[in-house]
């Protein structure tokens, strides 16, 4: 599976938008597989209880995960997870 993120966050990803992810079953694994090598970002993405930050999306297939079952989404081979983090402001 592949985890997509945002250009933006690129530089607290050591540069990267996307890392290819194997042996994940969840949204929530494959945020904490990249969490682990890359905390910042982990910590732009989640809230201190571990959940997703109010301005950040996250989608499977296209499908937002707050409409399905929020991290406990389940993810497979050859599904793309898609971090989009919102911009605010005016």
């Amino acid at each position: 599976m592949t985890l997509v993120l945002p250009t933006v966050l690129a530089e607290v990803a050591g540069g990267r938008t996307e890392f290819a992810l194997t042996g994940v079953s969840s949204v929530r694994a494959a945020l904490d597989n990249v969490g682990e090598s890359y905390p910042i970002l982990a910590r732009r993405l989640r809230d201190e209880r571990g959940q997703l930050r109010r301005y950040v999306n996250v989608y499977v297939d296209g499908d937002d995960v707050r409409r399905r079952e929020g991290l406990d989404t389940a993810v497979g081979e050859g599904q793309e997870i898609l971090v989009i983090q919102s911009v605010a402001g005016g």
